[in-house]
């Protein structure tokens, strides 16, 4: 099925896998809503995207902010008309062992990985419903699938999308779609979030040897908005061949 004319709204859109998600989604034809708080690097992709031909707008976004992610929907449906698709990528790692007692930095990933989902979820469903149709993707991690050391926090708020996530698809009824897609060791710049120093030495390592281009889960998420209306892509994960 084509996603040509589609509105997208993307969070997370100015970098790694929400800006390759953007690109291939306007290369096939749909309008992109470019959300993040970096306005310059969204304003620098809406450039691209339109000198290719595709269309987009932009919405500064902190998805912290529940008025944010609100603006960022109604950009969506003030500029193209409708909202078909919301993808919920914003997040942050700042991770650490729990004897780094970095304190501030669980907080921040509760704000970011788990309230700007929920706040996702929040803004699209009133406009989903009133179109009787709608599609949620809440990017999530296979770090929440191996649970490995200094990922405590990560881990946990990626669990906690992931469990709501599988209730809205629960909740959902036959008119909207709900996927979660799980990345594993991708190449964006989560370890520049990284301030444990032996931690993000650790992951920096990880990332030079195996660390796949976010344009792979970028194809993962079109797969999932590709299939016809009354097909639900629950769960995708994907990950670099070379991962435990």
């Amino acid at each position: 099925m084509s996603i040509e004319g589609k509105v997208v709204a993307i969070t997370g859109a100015s970098s790694g896998i929400g800006r390759a998600t953007a690109k291939l989604l306007a290369e096939r034809g749909a309008c992109v809503v470019l959300g993040a708080r970096r306005e310059s690097l969204l304003r620098t992709l809406e450039e691209e995207i339109t000198a290719a031909g595709g269309m987009a707008a932009v919405r500064t976004t902190d998805v912290r902010q529940r008025g944010d992610v609100e603006a960022l929907v109604a950009t969506a449906t003030e500029r193209f008309g409708r909202l078909d698709v919301i993808v919920s990528n914003a997040g942050i790692g700042p991770i650490s062992r729990f004897d780094a007692l970095r304190v501030e930095e669980w907080e921040a990933m509760i704000d970011v990985n788990l309230r700007g989902a929920l706040y996702g979820i929040a803004a699209a469903l009133p406009v989903f419903q009133r179109q009787n149709s709608g599609h949620v993707v809440n990017v999530i991690s296979t770090a929440g699938i191996a649970i490995t050391p200094t990922m405590g926090v990560y881990a946990a708020t990626k669990n906690a999308v992931r469990t709501a996530t599988e209730v809205l698809r629960k909740e959902a009824g036959p008119n909207l779609r709900v996927t979660e897609v799980s990345p594993g060791m991708i190449s964006t710049d989560f370890v520049e979030g990284i301030a444990d120093d032996p931690t993000k030495k650790m992951i920096a390592a990880q990332v030079d040897e195996i660390a796949i281009a976010p344009e792979a889960i970028a194809r993962g998420i079109l797969f999932a908005l590709e299939q016809p209306s009354d097909v639900d892509v629950g769960s995708i994960v994907i990950r670099p061949t070379a991962q435990g």
